[in-house]
């Protein structure tokens, strides 16, 4: 059944993994920044901006490292070549998917059985609310790592008190949080949860040893930027990240519930199941982190992603309680709900909603020489830059609003995240008024955007790409 369930979420996670999602801006960001890791050894991105911790790029960059990416994969300036270098860390994140099923299904089963465990990992596999899980993003670079370090504290609970075992097991329970909160600091809200599982009255030490990988670790980013100087950059960065404002919880919410409203209905009712049976682990999973993000000021839908493994242990346990006397029914029921969310998912994600970003950036590859000064967001200018060796654009557009243009020639990529920021700085508006049309890049999912397609209403910024040319 696990490995039935594991095939499972393979094709799920790694059916047409270049063609959707979108080729959204924050993974140009994470695969830029692994890449500047590999060309100077240095984890902090060019300048002195600080948002998130170092790990994402430390992972990204020695995956890809090790084989020689992208010099490996000889990258020609054709759509099927930016598809190549694409599918490389979009298969990464399809086989953390499908480590993080594996993981579900053993905490669910040391935690409640194995009926649980068979349950939740389905759920997992196929809900398509796991479309979130195919882009390259630190949420999913660090859900492996939170996932092992509740397993971890869950075995060490089950290991003799005093005994050496216990202590390796809580060890690296901590030092798997730790690289969590490495990778994005939020996850700092998960600590109740894998404490309450670490700590027993006569196992006080244990707790402190448990803490100190888990604060140890993440101290590496302060401590990286006070050996460069920039302590006060860092501080700057951490402040203004907290304080970004967006539209809010209910926001993201709406956005899930429109994803997938039955694993949200299911994830919650078996929440309320959780609390009314006072069971501490789903309500210290779940709880922590929505009132941490209702107090926040900016979130995105995929903020989501690091609980909706408790939504899926969550619906397990309601179908296992409520269904416990009723096996034949319980089956059906889990059946029904499996089969109608692989067919919703599986309709999702073997959409294209990508095609004109791929041969927008071949034909700019053909386009940008030593006389062209590009403008593009992150997805398009670290390939420019790292696969074709194009150094005379900005990594990121906004750079432009910081910095001169020094070449004859401009190509402005005005894709949707760049015409939604240039209202908000006069330097884009005129980059991109100054300049004229060269080409124009399409691309139509041919989809309503209704259940199960909702998710095509957030992939938008391959839908129409103008690239524009101005001389200085």
């Amino acid at each position: 059944m696990l490995l039935a369930v594991l095939a499972l979420s393979g094709i799920v996670h790694l059916v047409n993994v270049t063609g959707f999602p979108d080729i959204f801006y924050d993974e140009g960001i994470y695969m830029r920044r692994a890449m500047y890791l590999l060309d100077t050894g240095s984890p902090q991105d060019s300048g002195t901006f600080y948002d998130h911790p170092y790990f994402g790029q430390i992972f990204l960059g020695a995956v890809l490292g090790s084989i020689g990416y992208p010099s490996s994969l000889n990258p020609t300036a054709d759509p099927q070549s930016m598809e190549a270098l694409y599918s490389v860390p979009r298969v990464l994140m399809g086989l953390l998917a499908i480590a993080d099923t594996f993981l579900i299904y053993k905490i669910a089963d040391v935690r409640y059985g194995r009926k649980v465990a068979i349950i939740a990992s389905i759920l997992f596999a196929v809900m398509p609310a796991m479309w979130l899980t195919r882009r390259i993003l630190l949420d999913n670079i660090l859900l492996p790592f939170l996932l092992s370090s509740i397993l971890l504290a869950l075995y060490s609970r089950n290991a003799e008190e005093k005994s050496s075992k216990r202590t390796a097991l809580v060890l690296l329970s901590g030092a798997a949080l730790g690289i969590a909160i490495f990778t994005k600091v939020p996850v700092f809200v998960f600590m109740p949860l894998v404490a309450s599982l670490v700590y027993t009255p006569k196992s006080k030490r244990l707790l402190a040893l448990w803490l100190a990988p888990v604060v140890l670790i993440p101290m590496i980013w302060p401590a990286y930027s006070m050996s460069l100087g920039q302590f006060d950059y860092w501080q700057e960065g951490v402040l203004w990240q907290a304080q970004r404002e967006s539209n809010g919880l209910l926001y993201i919410t709406e956005i899930l519930f429109s994803t997938d409203p039955v694993l949200l209905v299911l994830g919650a009712a078996g929440a309320v199941l959780a609390a009314v049976l006072r069971d501490r682990f789903v309500l210290l999973w779940i709880v922590p982190f929505v009132l941490f993000l209702a107090v926040i000021g900016y979130m995105q839908y995929f903020y989501w992603i690091p609980i909706l493994p408790a939504l899926c242990v969550a619906a397990g346990i309601l179908f296992a309680k409520v269904l416990s006397s009723r096996p034949k029914i319980l089956a059906a029921a889990v059946a029904v709900v499996a089969a109608f969310g692989l067919a919703s998912t599986l309709a999702l994600v073997t959409t294209n909603v990508t095609s004109a970003q791929y041969s927008a950036m071949a034909f700019l590859a053909t386009k940008i020489d030593d006389d062209t000064t590009f403008v593009a967001n992150p997805v398009y200018a670290w390939v420019l830059k790292s696969a074709f060796g194009n150094k005379n654009g900005f990594s990121d557009y906004r750079d432009l609003i910081y910095s001169p243009v020094r070449t004859d020639h401009t190509v402005v990529v005005a894709e949707g995240h760049f015409m939604s920021a240039i209202d908000d700085y006069d330097k884009l508006r005129n980059a991109y008024e100054k300049s004229g049309t060269i080409a124009t890049f399409e691309n139509d999912p041919g989809k309503p955007q209704t259940y199960p397609y909702t998710p095509l209403n957030y992939n938008w910024e391959g839908r129409t790409i103008d690239i524009r040319a101005s001389s200085n």
